[in-house]
């Protein structure tokens, strides 16, 4: 049986990603460009959803990000339950995302606004260092 999905590669995801964390730490194209060895213009293409990386982009991009590459990849599913895979040391927002986003309850739409809604609050609520008061 043939796999015919030729969407491997779920590149909102992964532009969302690259955005996020470029923005995070003050970065331009060029300066991620620098450290992961994948040109400018290819980021712009990934982070505005058009680009098509190939596997040693997607495998830079994950690296930098320090992502799970399961995340940005679409399977084919036996059942309806994706799994979500993160990595322990993954940032609290990125695993609630993570979840909602496999959530079949919620639209991506929702998803994603609940997705900000997390991020604004825990950076809010959260304190330097995880200390308890």
């Amino acid at each position: 049986m043939a796999f015919k999905n030729d969407n491997l590669v779920n590149t909102d995801e992964l532009g969302r990603a690259i955005k996020r964390r470029r923005e995070e730490l003050g970065l331009s194209l060029r300066d991620v460009a620098d450290v992961t060895n994948v040109s400018a213009s290819t980021l712009s293409r990934i982070e505005n959803g058009t680009g098509k990386p190939d596997a040693d982009n997607i495998a830079r991009l994950t690296g930098w990000l320090d992502m799970p590459i399961d995340r940005v990849m679409n399977r084919q599913k036996a059942s309806n339950v994706e799994p979500v895979i993160y990595y322990p040391h993954e940032a609290t927002p990125e695993i609630v995302e993570a979840h909602l986003r496999a959530d079949k309850n919620l639209s991506k739409e929702t998803a994603d606004a609940l997705s900000e809604l997390f991020r604004v609050a825990y950076k809010q609520f959260s304190r330097p260092g995880g200390k308890k008061r």
